[in-house]
């Protein structure tokens, strides 16, 4: 059996694989960088008693491998010994229907970030705590706490940038940096790769979001993100990462 765990909820998409794996004292795990045909076949056909079940764990192999030209004998080989043994891939990120595509025999789990997330970042704008502290309460009752924080300092992030590149625009500098006075070390610039990579309508949508705040207000926002973050991976933290999280939210 081949089974492909995917979706834009990374960090649930990736708990699931490790459970899974966790199921079985013998399971291998693989990065796809290592595999080749010539592997697999040693694994599967060489060695060990006749008959055993492998418990194959792969990870990125349709994201990582996906332009080499030995894929596709790749992915027949491991059809071609699917009913024997258990095979489970697993992709940091949510596949296109052509990648699935691409193992026809394969059991497909998609782990999708909730609709709220996406209405949660959008809501925030100021003085609009109530409704973000609501969203964010729906939004991790089936997304992990963490993933919610992540991205909204991606969010954050991605607007103070927005607002230092129109300040830049307006005053004619170039390559102006914000320095993050509470960190000594978070630089923000209009060169991002978060911008680079939006596509055009969601930069316009974003740069409405940016002009909701002053530049000094999303910059605060972002070192107190920040000062959270440093909380929470060091154990620093006053209150549990919720009620922190709570709290911030109902002073945007």
């Amino acid at each position: 059996m081949i089974t492909i765990i995917h979706g834009s909820d990374i960090a649930l998409s990736r708990k699931h694989f490790l459970d899974e794996k966790q199921k079985y004292s013998d399971a291998i795990l693989l990065d796809a960088d290592v595999i080749d045909l010539t592997y697999l076949m040693q694994l599967f056909d060489g060695g060990g008693l006749f008959g055993e079940t492998k418990y194959l764990f792969i990870e990125q192999l349709l994201t990582k491998r996906k332009k080499s030209s030995d894929l596709p004998q790749i992915l027949t080989y491991l059809e071609k010994n699917a009913n024997e043994h258990t095979i489970i891939l697993w992709e940091g990120k949510e596949l296109e229907r052509a990648s699935l595509n691409l193992i026809k025999t394969a059991i497909v789990k998609v782990f999708k970030l909730p609709q709220t997330l996406f209405q949660f970042l959008d809501a925030l704008a100021p003085d609009n705590g109530k409704l973000l502290i609501k969203l964010f309460h729906q939004t991790i009752e089936s997304s992990e706490t963490e993933m919610v924080f992540f991205m909204l300092v991606r969010q954050v992030r991605i607007l103070l940038a927005l607002s230092n590149q129109e300040k830049s625009r307006h005053s004619g500098e170039e390559d102006r940096q914000i320095q993050n006075p509470d960190s000594g070390q978070a630089r923000m610039t209009e060169s991002i790769d978060e911008l680079k990579r939006l596509a055009p309508w969601q930069k316009s949508k974003l740069e409405r979001q940016a002009h909701l705040f002053q530049t000094e207000e999303l910059l605060n926002l972002y070192n107190q993100l920040f000062q959270i973050e440093v909380g929470q991976k060091t154990g620093g933290l006053s209150a549990p990462m919720i009620s922190t999280i709570d709290f911030l939210l109902a002073e945007v």
